[in-house]
Formats: C-alpha cells, sequence, structure tokens
C-alpha cells in the first residue's frame, strides 16, 4: 500500500523524493501499467486503491489470452525461431504445417511465455544446425534436415565390420 501511494502522488502531483534525500524531485511521465489480475477485486478486497485504478485506468486496453487468438500463433511461433536460431547461430528454416497446426491446437495456460519456452526448447532439443522444425512440444520436438542450396545431402558410409 505504501507503494501505491508514492506511485499516486507521482502520478497526480508529478513529484516525488529520492529514499533518504530531502530534495522534491519534478517528475514528467507516462505510465503504461500492465497487469493479468482482477482489479476490481482487488479494490473489493483493500489490496489495490481505487483512487490509483483510476489515475492508471485512463485509456484502458484489453488484449485477450492468447487461446482466445490462435491467429497470431504462426506469427508468434515464427518470430520465436529467428531469435532463438539466431542466438544459438543455427539456420532453422521455419516450422511444419503439422507442427504449427499442434500449436494451435493447444489451449496455453501460460500465455505467450510458455509459446516462447516451447520454441527455445524444441530449437535446443534440435540436434541439427540446419533444419525446419517438424514438431513441437514439451514431451517431443523433432526437426528433420534440410540441405543447403546447391549442396546435396551425404549419407552416412556404412560402418565397416571388423
Amino acid at each position: 500500500m505504501e507503494t501505491q501511494i508514492a506511485l499516486l502522488r507521482v502520478l497526480q502531483e508529478r513529484e516525488f523524493e529520492r529514499v533518504g534525500g530531502t530534495e522534491l524531485l519534478r517528475a514528467d511521465v507516462r505510465v503504461i501499467a500492465a497487469t493479468n489480475r482482477d482489479l476490481q477485486g482487488a479494490i473489493t478486497a483493500c489490496t489495490f486503491r481505487s483512487d490509483l485504478f483510476y489515475r492508471l485506468n485512463v485509456f484502458p486496453i484489453t488484449l485477450p489470452p492468447l487461446r482466445e487468438r490462435k491467429e497470431d500463433i504462426p506469427a508468434l511461433a515464427s518470430y520465436f525461431v529467428d531469435r532463438y536460431a539466431k542466438r544459438a547461430g543455427r539456420k532453422i528454416r521455419g516450422i511444419r504445417k503439422s507442427a504449427l497446426d499442434s500449436l494451435q491446437s493447444y489451449s496455453w495456460p501460460g500465455n505467450i511465455r510458455e509459446l516462447q519456452n516451447v520454441i527455445e526448447r524444441s530449437l535446443i532439443v534440435c540436434e541439427q544446425t540446419s533444419s525446419r522444425l517438424t514438431r513441437v512440444g514439451y514431451r517431443v520436438s523433432r526437426c528433420e534436415p534440410v540441405p543447403e542450396i546447391g549442396r546435396r545431402l551425404k549419407r552416412p558410409r556404412p560402418a565397416k565390420e571388423i
């Protein structure tokens, strides 16, 4: 509650004191706040100040959970594949349609962070340096090799018997 009072003062009066300081400092800020909590319920339970709620609730933007935005999953998955592949120095050339269908059929209780973790895990488990993700998930992740343009895939030679 003390933090809420301090934040409310900054938002209303546009001034604050540093911790341990005595000088009053001016602040010209705009605050963008996000939460997944029920703030109306928190106000009723007296754990969130209603005056702070109304000060923050000037321009509310409601974003539905990922399970209600299945059409966003391919773009997000592609972004995360590119991000983590680049970080790992690998050439991952996308995700198979069957893997995308699997991603879109999941309910995503952990929202975008869960999708991000699933994609990162899939790239870690994938052993090829140049591939396409074929199956994505917590239990099983697979990838298939993709040949470099202008190069043939070499078949492994059979082991010699001794």
